[in-house]
């Protein structure tokens, strides 16, 4: 009989997501050496559309990770502006643009407690904040940020509309949500009449897909030794899923084509 683990790819939603709790929470109280800040699938600068950045020795080893982030804020001046990240996870993305582009202020927000413990408790960096929130009832005034980030979180969502509709409520006037995420073709259709529904109108679309599948190829043996350093064998398999490593499930459907990688840049109208 197999067991959970050996069936990952093809269990129930909620399985999943209770191994990538699991997992999430283990990789919290076992990475003291603090070797894990992002957990996104990455993305390779494939046609050098970002302007090149000189990275702080302690950023290299992480950099595709972090340029999923940095892609996903070009074109956005965010110096001086007031900026929340919805599913920031470990935070290594909140302190990379916190640190690098200068927002005045940067709150974080996650769902798991630990999480925001292990951000506020790893990162001190000014201007950076992390709080505990859910995506689809955020605990902040109408008209609050100039910018919303959303980077490869929405797809566990429970409530995407109620999620979009405070994206909404949240941004000033004409602020922006700078979202990336995997869907499938009918998935994207979907999240387009979405923000269509939540009035928030799509000024740049990308499928991104060659570029997360290149940094997942060129990241491969980084992931894995992790894998094999941090997690225990009971969950080595489900880890593997996670991080996307070439062979497993996940990797085959964005190797297929079955699953796509989107970019939106979209700004909030009335």
């Amino acid at each position: 009989m197999r067991n959970i683990a050996e069936s990952y790819a093809e269990s129930p939603k909620f399985v999943r997501k209770m191994l990538w709790k699991i997992w999430h929470n283990y990789l919290i109280s076992r990475d003291p050496e603090f070797e894990i800040k992002y957990m996104n699938y990455g993305y390779a600068d494939l046609d050098n559309i970002l302007d090149p950045l000189e990275l702080k020795e302690e950023d290299k080893s992480e950099n595709y990770c972090l340029n999923l982030y940095y892609q996903d804020i070009a074109g956005n001046n965010i110096r001086g502006k007031e900026v929340l990240e919805v599913g920031c996870g470990r935070g290594g993305g909140a302190s990379f643009i916190s640190r690098y582009f200068h927002p005045k202020t940067y709150i974080g927000l996650d769902l798991s407690k630990k999480a925001i413990k292990f951000c506020n408790s790893n990162y001190n960096v000014p201007g950076l904040s992390f709080v505990r929130g859910s995506a689809d009832d955020l605990p902040f005034e109408d008209n609050s940020f100039d910018d919303v980030i959303n980077v490869e979180s929405s797809r566990c969502y429970a409530d995407m509309d109620g999620f979009l509709s405070e994206v909404h409520r949240v941004l000033k006037p004409n602020g922006f949500l700078l979202f990336s995420d995997m869907r499938t073709v009918e998935g994207n259709e979907l999240l387009k009449e979405q923000f269509k529904n939540a009035h928030l109108k799509i000024i740049v679309e990308k499928n991104i897909l060659p570029n997360v599948l290149e940094a997942l190829n060129l990241d491969n043996e980084r992931r894995k030794h992790l894998i094999l350093k941090k997690a225990p064998k009971f969950l080595q398999k489900s880890a593997n899923e996670f991080s996307g490593l070439i062979g497993t499930e996940r990797y085959r459907l964005f190797d297929d084509g079955i699953m796509n990688y989107y970019h939106y840049t979209l700004q909030k109208v009335e």
